[in-house]
């Protein structure tokens, strides 16, 4: 019988070291998706608010350029035009 008691402690031992590597993983897992979920509330605003100016700086450069007309949305010279013209 001293077999049978050795072989259940290791298996029981064998079991906890499972049991550790399950819960283990599972915390990792959690906490990588706390961090995409950080980074993509600190990232994801600054992103758009970088290219909403940057947007914005081009539109309106472009508007006291050309005027709000018809070259401001078609552009200055549309490539249509362009072989009429000829």
């Amino acid at each position: 019988m001293p077999r049978s008691d050795h072989s259940s402690d290791s298996s029981n031992a064998s079991y906890d070291s499972d049991e550790d590597y399950r819960l283990a993983q599972k915390e990792w897992n959690e906490s990588l998706e706390e961090l995409q979920q950080l980074l993509l509330v600190l990232l994801l605003p600054w992103v758009g608010k970088y290219f909403g100016r940057r947007c914005s700086y081009w539109l309106y450069d472009r508007y006291t350029r050309i005027g709000l007309g018809k070259s401001f949305f078609m552009g200055e010279k549309p490539l249509a035009w362009s072989f009429f013209s000829r």
